[in-house]
């Protein structure tokens, strides 16, 4: 990872009656959400979430934060707080919980209904401490005051935590949705209160400090969807977030309202559905949601889908259906809404799918042709009225990549907090509060940790690298059979390509050159097989450089008899 601090080392001891704040995610990207917090050798961990891969990070499943730093110290971890139920601030929990699976979690109702769904099926079942607004709970030397805070998913929380290091208060994410669809407010007065007490580090959601004014309330949809609902003379297929439940809520309301049953798609969606069902986040009319199974039995006009894959997933629903890979098949007049906002880097894959979708004969709404999506973040008109509100000493922006982080920097500058004591910091660098001012001291291990399937941690960056070319390039082997006494060659050499754009018999070319160099090695005494491959490597590749401007991978093997 880039660091903007290159000539920083490890930090030093943490000075006593100092705090120590640890980002291992969250800064400089869009996801992977999670914060350490240290007094007297004491820790906290405030989320623990996923980042999902991008097209250069070909098989890869999820990329978790870096544990390295704390691996050795999660005995002495209080408990991870987590703000809300979100995949990249839950995602990565069930990961670290193996390494040590009694830490406790802190949440509210939903967030731990959430996670502990999805640790069942890590078969990990964790200790934890439900808390609501108002709550004040004492995590060894944290003392945790929870605050309500609005966002796209019902029951997130902003966490002040007291010490004698001073106050500091991380948002989670949030935005100040006025007219919420459940009436949950994000709860100014309590800001304004701890504010008073005085806030000595505020941690803040960065991800919408580019866009200017107010996020527009979310029951705007609402009339949106209504309009989409009325002129859909097919079925209605929605994609969503699997954890969106306001938004799931206002299509619910409008296939209630047009007479249309609703029928969940995907594992994660079901699950999550139906624990905000149980728990009363979701009001669902008798007899709306019927079983995918049921659909088969009832006209087009009366059907809505709900599933996943609005980030283009290529494995998600919604991507299987335009690639005409799922059970459920588009047909000329379907109607598909994308009912989320993009996240950075998806917008080649979604496009994809918004392309894959039309072709097939559906009519696709998304956010760039009508409004069926609000964001779930503060933007920067939110940002100024919360910062002149909570007045903090010393602001550190989170949740963001490098544009976002300095342009809540800028804010929280504008409302007159000290510019040298705004903290723009990045995963890894560590930040010390100590007598009421927060300083870089040093940084840690943080880079991307892999999973694929059931492997964590083993795929590195050369791996990938490998993945790249393989799928940019393709590959040519190299099949030769030498004399072990004196490095001739006995067999081959045999040559195949895969990918590479190269028909085999193009290789005739190159294999008196292979013979040459080998007869060389072999007068010059070289006879070991690993030296032969580096040799054989090399001249395979100037050849193919040289003759076709490519650079596949080649893989030589040298067999001696």
């Amino acid at each position: 990872m880039s660091h903007p601090h290159p000539e920083l080392g490890a930090p030093p001891k943490l000075a006593k009656g100092g705090l120590r704040v640890t980002p291992l995610g969250g800064l400089g990207e869009i996801g992977r959400n999670m914060t350490v917090f240290e007094f007297d050798g004491r820790l906290l961990i405030v989320d623990c979430g996923v980042l999902f891969p991008e097209e250069e990070q070909p098989g890869i499943d999820l990329i978790l934060p870096d544990f390295t730093s704390i691996r050795d110290r999660l005995d002495k971890v209080e408990g991870i707080v987590l703000t809300h139920g979100h995949e990249d601030h839950i995602g990565g929990v069930p990961y670290l919980l193996r390494l040590k699976p009694d830490i406790p979690l802190i949440g509210s109702k939903l967030t731990l209904a959430l996670i502990e769904a999805k640790l069942q099926e890590h078969r990990i079942r964790p200790y934890t401490l439900e808390v609501a607004e108002g709550d004040r709970e004492r995590l060894g030397p944290f003392d945790c005051e929870f605050v309500a805070v609005n966002h796209s998913i019902p029951d997130a929380l902003a966490v002040a935590i007291r010490t004698p290091a001073g106050m500091v208060v991380h948002t989670g994410d949030f935005k100040m949705d006025q007219l919420p669809l459940d009436n949950r407010l994000t709860d100014l007065h309590a800001f304004a209160r701890l504010s008073e007490e005085g806030i000595d580090l505020l941690l803040s959601d960065s991800t919408n400090a580019e866009v200017p004014g107010f996020v527009p309330p979310e029951r705007d949809i609402s009339n949106v969807m209504r309009s989409v609902f009325a002129g859909a003379r097919k079925r209605i297929i929605v994609a969503s977030f699997a954890s969106h439940v306001h938004r799931i809520q206002q299509i619910l309301d409008a296939a209630h309202e047009y007479g249309r049953r609703v029928a969940f798609v995907g594992r994660s969606m079901v699950r999550n559905m139906g624990i905000a069902r149980d728990l009363g986040y979701l009001r669902v009319p008798a007899g709306l949601v019927v079983d995918v199974r049921a659909l088969d039995d009832l006209p087009d006009e009366e059907v809505v889908l709900v599933c996943t894959g609005s980030q283009g997933e290529p494995m998600a629903a919604l991507s299987r259906m335009a690639n005409r890979d799922h059970q459920i098949r588009i047909v000329q007049g379907d109607t598909v809404i994308l009912a989320s906002s993009l996240i950075p880097g998806n917008e080649n894959a979604v496009y994809r799918v918004i392309n894959g979708l039309t072709r097939w004969g559906a009519n696709v709404v998304h956010k760039g042709n009508a409004k069926v999506h609000v964001s779930g973040h503060a933007s920067a008109g939110e940002l100024l009225y919360f910062y002149n509100i909570c007045r903090p000493r010393n602001l550190m922006p989170v949740h963001g990549e490098w544009r976002h982080l300095r342009a809540n920097a800028e804010l929280g500058a504008l409302t007159g907090v000290p510019k040298d004591r705004i903290v723009i910091a990045e995963d890894g660098v560590v930040v010390d509060l100590i007598d009421g001012r927060a300083k870089i001291t040093g940084k840690v291990q943080a880079g991307y940790v892999y999973v694929d399937g059931l492997s964590v941690g083993d795929v590195t960056e050369s791996s990938l690298k490998d993945r790249r070319i393989l799928g940019d390039e393709g590959i040519i082997s190299v099949f030769v059979v030498v004399d072990s006494t004196t490095g001739k060659i006995t067999g081959g050499p045999h040559i195949h390509a895969r990918g590479s754009g190269i028909e085999d018999n193009a290789f005739d070319a190159v294999v008196p050159r292979i013979q040459d160099a080998l007869s060389r090695s072999a007068a010059d005494g070289v006879a070991e097989p690993h030296q032969l491959q580096q040799l054989i490597r090399r001249t395979v590749g100037k050849w193919v450089s040289d003759t076709y401007r490519r650079r596949p991978m080649i893989l030589p093997v040298v067999v001696e008899v």
